[in-house]
This record gives structure tokens, sequence and C-alpha cells, in this order.
């Protein structure tokens, strides 16, 4: 997941418009990468709005569904099921990264 994050930043960063969602991608790839102990925060304005409508149809989709799809298959072994809940998040951050905070 944190290459498929980290392949969306670079897209993104090809436009000069794009880099502040490309810089975004990247934090969340960190996020993929490290994953255990953090949470997330979800808040923001209008313009967080405007931009996740954008994200999700432009690349929020097939992030979501691949983290989705991932926390599915971890999830059907009881060891994989820390990972799995982990996914879930990376799932839901993917449909909403603006106006998120991860701590």
């Amino acid at each position: 997941m944190g290459i498929s994050w980290l392949l969306a930043g670079v897209l993104w960063c090809i436009t000069i418009i794009g880099i502040p969602i490309g810089v975004q991608c990247f934090k969340f790839a960190g996020l993929c990468f490290f994953p255990f102990g953090k949470e997330v925060e979800y808040g923001g304005g209008a313009a967080s709005v405007l931009l996740n409508l954008l994200w999700i149809l432009l690349s929020g989709l097939p992030l979501a569904t691949e983290a989705a799809v991932l926390g599915c298959l971890f999830c059907l072994t009881v060891v994989g099921i820390p990972f799995g809940l982990q996914c879930f998040k990376i799932a839901k951050l993917a449909l909403m990264p603006f106006g998120s905070e991860v701590r």
C-alpha cells in the first residue's frame, strides 16, 4: 500500500497545482509503512470537502479499495487481524485525506 501511495504522490507532483496533494500522499505513504501507534483525527472545512471530492474521483477509490481488500485478506487469520485493522484505518483515510491529521 505504501508503494501505491508513493506512486500516487509522484503522479500528483507532476503538475504544480497537484504538489500539495502529492505531499499529502507522501505523508500517508509513511503511515502505510509504519501504521502502529498512530491515530488519525478527521476534521477540516469547506476547502477540505472540495479537495476530498476531487481526490475521491481521481485517486481515492483505487487506494481505498486496495486497502480494504488487503484488510479483509489479513483478517482471515488470527495473527493478521491487527494488520487488517490498520488496513481498514488506511482505507478510511484514503477516502478523506484532506483535513485529516496523523498523530
